[in-house]
Formats: structure tokens, C-alpha cells, sequence
């Protein structure tokens, strides 16, 4: 829009105001004129009025076409529409009373002020707010009639000069209009202000318009007729201020939310009837007979009461049909809904129920109607509702505008508990109501199914006992507890694997609730058991170390008793890590701290209990070291072999050499195979070092071939490598690569052990054999069932531990150590017997007069590298010299 147009707006709306303020004062001032003389009365009061209502009616016709163009509607178009035709009716009637003759003054002022009568009515009624429906317009229309006519009944028996007859219709039809024109302003319940200046303008109006008629018919002088017609002038001015502020386009609904008065029964309405009354006794007393006229009015007030009265009692049965399909809608919602509706007065007693109750809960209105809420309550929750609905009632603790809810099991009309919830509403405040309203749902569905979730998140579906979620969740209590004490034992089973492998995982699954079974039976009732996953479990138990040991000994022993299944009888293996709770940063510190313990149980040889200490970090943070370090060596060249000469005890000469692996890291230091070969196992590594370590020894073993003296070397091989496929064939590749005789070399294996492959290693050996390799059984004795070994190896040589050599039973008052019984088999299984582990003199003469043959040991010489041994092999004399 253009700065032009913007303007010109601006100034048609001075205009409009400058011309709507300044038209009533020049009327007032053409009044007091013609008062003082200055203009004709009957042309003054023309003037007058007909500038006040042409303004008013522009202004009015204005109002409409924008309440038309707003989309506002037909009615408040009309409305404002009849109050401007009201006042161009009054501006006319001016004109022709100005022109009319004398003696035709009087019906024309009568006639104005029936015409501007309607018309003011007609607009008031079609106002916003005033009266929406036809209807309600009647009903209003004959409250003011009736009290218009009861007023006038009343006008006309008790004044004592009787008026000119135009004069006193003129002063009745403004006693009945005004009263229709009060009701309809002050049931007008939208827009109150807007109501109360048309309403004021047009009672002036009519007011004006009944002077005038009453004053020229009963012959007053004219100069009172300016004084009269100010009514005329401020009534249009009212009028069209009034229909400005019922705009809803430019001002929003203001309609009451709550209920309409109904001013018909309000005692205003009955008083006109009681003063009627009045007055007709009156007249009876002092005049002692009515004339017609009176009895017309008497009898006309029967009518309009009769109307009345029809038209509020087709309201009453319009509002009564409201209120029965309300009711029905309401009953159908409650009857239908899914929560139990409860009213509950301040005594806790219910006062009624919805119909829903026998539906959700069986509870009929003989079982609940009377008796105290509390008490369909359970007793342990009972409490709990009365100081909820308690609190409710003294306003205590109760958040504006929320209900409270309250959480309890309710007892139904079978006996049983539901779990319910219940909203508690304080309703005292609505007359209808005047109590506490109380929602019952049943959640007992949802509860069992939160438990059901509960379950499911925290439970381990196998064994049915705690997962790690809960494991966590009560070390986490465990550890809030002031002085709280206890201990976690982490507890792995070994020997799963192989069950899942040869019977299948479904028994597999049966062994691990088996084991579950058994740790629930060994626990207190105190403390949690959990699966952690795989084959791992754990127990948080609240006893004290000493305790909480006994009971990790006690879960051992039953955890490897055996598992008696369908077709086999089974065993496990178990470690067992303890840590105290108390210990640690935090959860995950403590679950790692026992889990330390239970690798350090199973390094040490499984089936024992575990206690975490500072120790054992230092070695998890070393073997963390060597799994990272010990990848790769092969390549860096960081591995290194050194060589430990095998003497024949009889001439203490050398026959051979055992090869030993160490690893020189530049980060660790020097390794020792003992270090070294668990990390590699676990690393699958062992392959691969065992290679090299053979290729190295087979390279050095062909540098010695070189040299007078026969030696052989023996080469350490462990049970995974031996059980290779192809490990036959790698050891016949070596030797032919390095061109080495294969009796040179030997194979020293350590006895077998739980979980190997005995026949698939007495196929390997018997492979070696026909190669022309020779083997050793290395610690010999040290395991549970060497002897029974023995005769199924096909073995050339036994390396016996050396605690055989130094201990021994007792025979004729002397000590005899048990490698004489070793060595009295070897010879009977024809083989050779090397005592090794050798550290002092007396241990080498001991096992030379033992039998032994061949010794290995610090005593005898100590690990060195191939050039300090070749340096001492040069110490010794040929055997060609």
C-alpha cells in the first residue's frame, strides 16, 4: 500500500470522526438557539435531529456493510442495519413534523414513534449476543410486554385527570416499549456495554419521540419542545456509539462460560403485576367501577402472561431433553468406559459407583455403597489410601490441578487382589457433586506384564538365575550400603567346549542348568547368583572373607562332582576368582579385580579358589604386555635359542644338547619359556614358534655335524603341535631342508594330560618312530597316570622329574629315592632314563648309582649359547683320540 493511500485513509477517518464528534454539539447548539429565541422551535428540533440521526444512521449503515464484508454473519448486519432504518425513521419523522400542519402534528409524532420503536426493538434483539434465536427474541419480547402492559394498567387506573387520548396512547406505548427495550439490554450478556448504550439510546429515543407526541396533543408551549428533543438528539448519538462497540470483527467473543441469568425469576418481573393489583383495588375503592379501557388493559396482561408461560415451558422441555441426552451421554461413556467411578464423601464413605463395577471387578452396589473406601482396600495398602484421600480432603500436598494418584490392591467380588490405580479428584467445589471422585483402573495385566519385563531384562533365560544387568545392579546396592561388606566369586567352568562338541549343545545347555542348580544350592539366601554368559557364573555373597572362601571351596567340590546325563556321565573343571566389594573404583573394577582371580586359578592349574591382590595386577598388566609384545617377534628376529649339554654319568662326557627357546624383547627383557608359552597357547602362536624353534635347531644341529663328536638334540614339542596333521611331514621337511640324520634328533613331549588326544598322539609318535625319530617323555612322574602311559607311548626316552631323583621311601633302615623303581621299568620297557633337574654332586651321584645313564642339570652344566657350548664341547677329548 502507498504512502498516498495510507494518508488518505488517515484522513477520511478524521473526517468521519471530526463530523461524528462536532454533529451532536451543533444540535445542542441549535436547541439552546431556538430555546433563546434565535430559530422557530418545531424547525429547530428538525434540524437537530435530523443531523444527529443522519450522522448516526451513515455511521450505523457503515457498521453493517463492514460487519457483511467481515463474514460475521446475517444477524449482527441486521441488527445494525435496523438501528440506523430507526434512525432515519427518527430524522424523518423530524422532517415531516417541521412540514405538517398543525392540527396533523400530534399522529405524526405518534406514528414516528411506533415506527422508531419497532425498528430500535428489531436492531437490539438481532445485536451480537443479545439474542441469538427466534425463540429467545419471543420470550424476551413478552417479558417486557407483560411488564409493560402491567405498568401501564397501572398508568392509566391510578392518575386522576385523565390525558388528550392521542397524549395518553403516546404515554402508554412508552410505558409498554420501554420495559421491552430494558429486557432486551439487560439479557444481552455479550458485549454488556455495547448493550447498554443502544439500549439507553433507544429507551431517550422513544422517550423523545412520546414527549413530543404527548406535549403537541396536550397543547404545551414550543418553547419547551428543545428541552424535549434533547432525548432525540442523544439517543441516536448513544445508539450508534453503542453498535460501534458490537463489532466482532475488530473485538473478540466475550461470551460467559458459565450459566445465563434468567431475569424472569428474579422478583423485578413480579413487581409491575403486584403494583397492577394494587392499583386496580385502589380504583376499586375510590372510583368503585373500571371503564373499557381499563378492562382492556386488565384483560390484555392474561395474554401476554399465557405466552409467556408456554414459551418457558417449551424451554423447560427443550433444556429437559438437553439434559436427558446429556445423561444418557454420560451414562454411555461411564458405562462404557474402563475405569471404576467412585464417589466418595468426606466421611471416606461411598456414596455411589458407576455401573462398570460389576463388569471390571464383580463388585455389586450392596458390597460397596456405605462402607468406607479404605476398607476395599488390602490391609497393607489400606493405610497408605486413607492418608492419600486424607490429604486430598485438607488440601495438603496436593499440586493445583492434578489429580493424586494412589497405587493398591483392590479386593473384587470374587475374593482375589487386583492391582489397581486411582486418581482422587476433589469435586466439592461443584454443588452437584460435593465430594471426592476417585478413578479405579485395574493394572494387573500391566503390572504382570512389567514383572514379566523384569524378568526377562534381568534374568538369565537358561538357568533362570540373575543375568549380569542384575549382577551389576547388586554390587551397585551392595556397595551403597554404609559398612557394607561381602565378595564376589566369578566362577568359569572348563570342559564345555568339548561337551558341545561331542553330545551336541542341547546337552551342553542341560550340564549349565545343572551347574546353576548347584550354585543356587550352595549360596545363602542372601546372596545372587548370575550367569554371565558361556560357561562363566558369578555369586555376590554378603559374608565375610573368611566366610565367603569356605563358601567358593564348598561351590568347587559341587561343581565337579559329576554330571549324570542321558547316555553319559560328564565332568567340568572349575576356577574360581574372589575380590572383596568394598575394593575398587567401581563396579566394573571390582567384576574385573575377580576376574584377575579366576585367571590366576586357572594358570595355577584350575579346580581352586582364587583371592585378588595387588600380585595380580602387576602380572594381568605383564601378561598384557606380553600379548602385545610377543605378535610379530618371529620377524623382528627377538627369538634366540640356547643349548643345555645331556652328560653320560659314567664318563662325563656329552651326548647330546636340549635345545631352549627365550625371547629377547627389547621391551620386556628376557622371557622364559615358562612365561612365554601359556601367552603363545592362548595367541595361537604355538605353531608357529614351534617351527622356528625346530628349523633353528635342525640348522645348528647341521653346523655340529661338522665336528668329530656325534651329539643329538632335543628339541621341546608341545601337545598341539604334536596332534598337527602335518606335523609329521614338517618334521621330515627340516630334516631333509638342514640335511640332518634323523636319529639326531629327539622330540621331547610332556606327558599327556586331561582334554589331549592320547591316540591321536600314539599315532603321531609311532609316525615319528618309523621316520627314525626318536622321542623322550618329558616330566616324567610329575602327572597323575604315568605308569599307566607308559606302556601306550612308544617312547625312547624318559626324562624324570627330578624330585623323583631326591625323594624316596625307606627300606632297611636307608633311604632309597623311587628313581631306582623308574629306572628298574625304563630297562624293563627298554628305555633309556635321563635324570634331569640335576643341581648338586651329590644329586648326580645319586642318580649315576640309581642307574642312570644320561643327566641334565645345573651341576653338570648350565644353559648356554651355541658358541659358549661349542666352546665347551672343545674342553672334552674326541672320541677318535
Amino acid at each position: 500500500m502507498s504512502v498516498a493511500h495510507i494518508a488518505d485513509g488517515r484522513a477520511r477517518r478524521l473526517v468521519v470522526r471530526v463530523t461524528e464528534t462536532g454533529a451532536p454539539l451543533l444540535a445542542v447548539g441549535v436547541l439552546f438557539a431556538a430555546h433563546f429565541g434565535a430559530l422557530p422551535p418545531f424547525a429547530a428540533v428538525a434540524v437537530a435531529v435530523g443531523v444527529v440521526a443522519a450522522v448516526a444512521a451513515a455511521r450505523l449503515v457503515r457498521l453493517a456493510i463492514r460487519l457483511h464484508r467481515g463474514g460475521t454473519g446475517f444477524g449482527p448486519c441486521r441488527g445494525a442495519g435496523f438501528l440506523g432504518f430507526g434512525l432515519v425513521a427518527s430524522a424523518l419523522s423530524s422532517l415531516v413534523l417541521f412540514l405538517a400542519p398543525a392540527q396533523a402534528r400530534s399522529m405524526v409524532a405518534l406514528g414516528a414513534l411506533v415506527l422508531a420503536f419497532a425498528l430500535y426493538l428489531l436492531g437490539l434483539m438481532l445485536l451480537p449476543g443479545a439474542a441469538g434465536t427466534v425463540p429467545v427474541r419471543l420470550r424476551r419480547a413478552f417479558d417486557g410486554l407483560s411488564l409493560g402492559i402491567s405498568l401501564a394498567f397501572s398508568a392509566w387506573v391510578i392518575p386522576p385527570d385523565a390525558l388528550p387520548p392521542l397524549a395518553m396512547i403516546a404515554a402508554l406505548f412508552a410505558v409498554v416499549g420501554l420495559p421491552v427495550v430494558t429486557i432486551t439490554t439487560l439479557r444481552a450478556y455479550e458485549y454488556r456495554r455495547s448493550a447498554a448504550l443502544c439500549g439507553i439510546g433507544a429507551g431517550l429515543a422513544v422517550c423523545g419521540h412520546s414527549l413530543i407526541a404527548i406535549l403537541i396533543d396536550y397543547g404545551a408551549p414550543a418553547t419547551a419542545l428543545p428541552l424535549v428533543a434533547i432525548s432525540l438528539v442523544a439517543g441516536p448519538t448513544l445508539i450508534a456509539a453503542g453498535a460501534r462497540r458490537a463489532n466482532p470483527v475488530a473485538q473478540p467473543s466475550t461470551t460467559p462460560t458459565g450459566p445465563q441469568t434468567n431475569l424472569t425469576a428474579y422478583p423485578l418481573l413480579t413487581i409491575p403485576a403486584i403494583l397492577a393489583t394494587l392499583s386496580a383495588l385502589w380504583h376499586l375503592v375510590t372510583v368503585g367501577s373500571f371503564d373499557h379501557t381499563s378492562i382492556l388493559l386488565g384483560l390484555a396482561v392474561i395474554p401476554t402472561l399465557v405466552v409467556r408461560e408456554v414459551l418457558v415451558m417449551l424451554d423447560i422441555r427443550r433444556y429437559a431433553k438437553r439434559l436427558a441426552d446429556q445423561e444418557a451421554h454420560f451414562r454411555s461413556l461411564v458405562s462404557g468406559a474402563n475405569d471404576l467411578i467412585v464417589i466418595v464423601g468426606e466421611d471416606l464413605l461411598i456414596r455411589w459407583q458407576s455401573p462398570t463395577a460389576a463388569r471390571l471387578f464383580g463388585l455389586s452396589d450392596a458390597d460397596v455403597l456405605g462402607r468406607a473406601f479404605p476398607n476395599l482396600m488390602h490391609p497393607d495398602d489400606a493405610a497408605d489410601v486413607t492418608q492419600v484421600l486424607t490429604d486430598v480432603l485438607a488440601g495438603r500436598d496436593v499440586p493445583t490441578g492434578r489429580p493424586q494418584l494412589v497405587t493398591a490392591r483392590l479386593r473384587d467380588g470374587h475374593g482375589a487382589w487386583r492391582d489397581t490405580e486411582s486418581t482422587v479428584s476433589d469435586q466439592r467445589a461443584v454443588p452437584e457433586v460435593a465430594a471426592l471422585v476417585v478413578h479405579v483402573r485395574d493394572v494387573s495385566e500391566r503390572q504382570l506384564l512389567e514383572r514379566k519385563l523384569n524378568e526377562l531384562a534381568f534374568t538369565d533365560e537358561l538357568t533362570g538365575l540373575a543375568n549380569r544387568r542384575e549382577l551389576m545392579r547388586t554390587i551397585v546396592t551392595q556397595r551403597a550400603v554404609p559398612g557394607h561388606s561381602g565378595a564376589l566369586l566369578v566362577i568359569d567352568l572348563h570342559g564345555m567346549s568339548g561337551i558341545n562338541d561331542v553330545h551336541g549343545r542341547q546337552m551342553g545347555d542341560a550340564v549349565l542348568a545343572e551347574a546353576g542348580r548347584r550354585l543356587r544350592l550352595g549360596v545363602g539366601a542372601a546372596d545372587v547368583v548370575a550367569r554371565l554368559g558361556g560357561d562363566e557364573f558369578a555369586v555376590v555373597t554378603v559374608d565375610r572373607p573368611v566366610l565367603a572362601y569356605a563358601m567358593g571351596t564348598r561351590l568347587l567340590t559341587g561343581l565337579s562332582e559329576p554330571y549324570p546325563m542321558p547316555g553319559a556321565v560328564l565332568y567340568l573343571g572349575t576356577s574360581i576368582g574372589l575380590a572383596d566389594l568394598s575394593g575398587g573404583d567401581g563396579v566394573d573394577d571390582v567384576l574385573r579385580r575377580a576376574d584377575l582371580a579366576r585367571l590366576r586359578a586357572r594358570q595355577l592349574g584350575r579346580n581352586r579358589v582364587e583371592w585378588y591382590d595387588d600380585e595380580l595386577e602387576e602380572q594381568f598388566t605383564r601378561r598384557l604386555d606380553l600379548e602385545r609384545e610377543l605378535p610379530g617377534a618371529v620377524q623382528r628376529g627377538e627369538l634366540d635359542l640356547v643349548y643345555q649339554p645331556i652328560l653320560d654319568l659314567d664318563d662325563q662326557q656329552p651326548v647330546g644338547t636340549e635345545a631352549l627357546l627365550r625371547w629377547r624383547s627389547p621391551a620386556l627383557g628376557t622371557v622364559l619359556p615358562a612365561e612365554l608359552l601359556p601367552v603363545a597357547e592362548d595367541l595361537m602362536l604355538v605353531e608357529e614358534l614351534g617351527r622356528w624353534v625346530l628349523d633353528t635347531a635342525c640348522r645348528q644341529l647341521a653346523a655340529w655335524s661338522q665336528r668329530p663328536r656325534r651329539l643329538w638334540m632335543s628339541v621341546n614339542v608341545s601337545a598341539r603341535e604334536l596332534t598337527a596333521p602335518d606335523f609329521v611331514r614338517w618334521v621330515s621337511t627340516s630334516l631333509a631342508e638342514h640335511r640332518v640324520e634323523p636319529d639326531r634328533l629327539v622330540l621331547e613331549i610332556a606327558e599327556p594330560r586331561g582334554g589331549v588326544d592320547v591316540p591321536a598322539v600314539v599315532t603321531q609318535l609311532a609316525g615319528l618312530r618309523a621316520l627314525g625319530v626318536r622321542t623322550a617323555l618329558d616330566d616324567f612322574g610329575s602327572g597323575q597316570a604315568s605308569l599307566a602311559q607308559l606302556r601306550r607311548l612308544p617312547v625312547d626316552f624318559l626324562k624324570v622329574d627330578r624330585t623323583l631323583v631326591t625323594e624316596g621311601g625307606t627300606r632297611d633302615g636307608e633311604t632309597k629315592p623311587f628313581v631306582d623303581v623308574l629306572v628298574g621299568l625304563g630297562k624293563r620297557f627298554g628305555l633309556e632314563i635321563i635324570a634331569e633337574g640335576l643341581e648338586s654332586p651329590g644329586q648326580v651321584e645319586q642318580a649315576r648309582r640309581a642307574g642312570c645313564k644320561l643327566g641334565q642339570g645345573y651341576a653338570l652344566s648350565r644353559p648356554a649359547p651355541a658358541e659358549r657350548v661349542e666352546a665347551y664341547l672343545e674342553e672334552f677329548p674326541s672320541p677318535s683320540r
